[in-house]
């Protein structure tokens, strides 16, 4: 391997209490968060990366394939194939944090209060954000989302309501908003069970949303803040009744 390759090791100090294929993909997945390893970088073939971490092939696969399940590394196959560093994708990393949050959210370790309380700190500043940013743009957006109509396939029409949510964190113009707050949303609509939620209660978050859309198109940050806020507040006994959790999970 080239010295100034970036993807080079000292020969691993294995440590009994992980296994080594654990140790070599935390090395590497080191190497691509700090930017040692940049998106589309081709990283050195499994004979070459055994003999630097010190490690059997089989090792360095499994490292691999763990670093692939994180979509951190792509592999492609042909004449100029290998494995490559994949380029951050925003949705599938949404999508992934929300798949791990439904499983923990039927256990123990984490609840409906605590997805509550999460949604509760963010979102009423998001609402401030945007009202602070809010160009011709995204008051659009906003008031469209607010309005949206409801799907046929979903007479619930929770979407819609999450639609708004997000376009709310969005409209923030920071993407962290975003990633930490699509997640929780995603787990409370599917964890809703639709049936027991009545038209006067969509009609009312209805209301809620057109007067927060409203306090962001004029700028009112104050006014947004605190509306967001008391309309999540409100929502809690509907996913109290209405969502699907473990018993020993709600009171988290």
């Amino acid at each position: 391997m080239p010295a100034d390759d970036p993807a080079r090791a000292a020969r691993l100090q294995v440590r009994r209490d992980r296994p080594a294929y654990q140790q070599v993909a935390d090395e590497l997945r080191t190497q691509i968060v700090g930017g040692l390893l940049p998106a589309g970088a081709r990283l050195p073939n499994e004979a070459e990366l055994s003999r630097s971490f010190a490690v059997s092939r089989s090792t360095v696969r499994e490292a691999l394939r763990s670093l692939a399940s994180q979509h951190l590394v792509e592999t492609r196959r042909g004449v100029q194939g290998g494995s490559f560093v994949a380029a951050p994708d925003p949705q599938r990393l949404v999508a992934a944090l929300a798949e791990s949050l439904g499983l923990l959210v039927r256990t123990p370790r984490l609840g409906l209060a605590d997805l509550l309380e999460a949604r509760l700190l963010l979102e009423p500043a998001a609402a401030r954000l945007a009202a602070q940013r809010a160009d011709p743009g995204t008051v659009e957006a906003v008031r469209t989302a607010a309005r949206a109509p409801h799907d046929p396939r979903d007479p619930s029409g929770f979407v819609p309501h999450l639609d708004f949510h997000t376009t709310i964190l969005m409209a923030t113009g920071n993407l962290m908003f975003t990633l930490m707050g699509r997640p929780v949303s995603d787990v409370l609509r599917t964890s809703l069970d639709r049936a027991a939620v009545d038209q006067g209660e969509w009609a009312a978050v209805d209301a809620d949303h057109a007067a927060i859309a409203e306090h962001i198109a004029k700028g009112r940050a104050d006014e947004a803040e605190s509306a967001m806020r008391q309309h999540l507040e409100s929502l809690r006994p509907l996913y109290e009744r209405a969502g699907r959790w473990d018993d020993t999970a709600t009171s988290g």
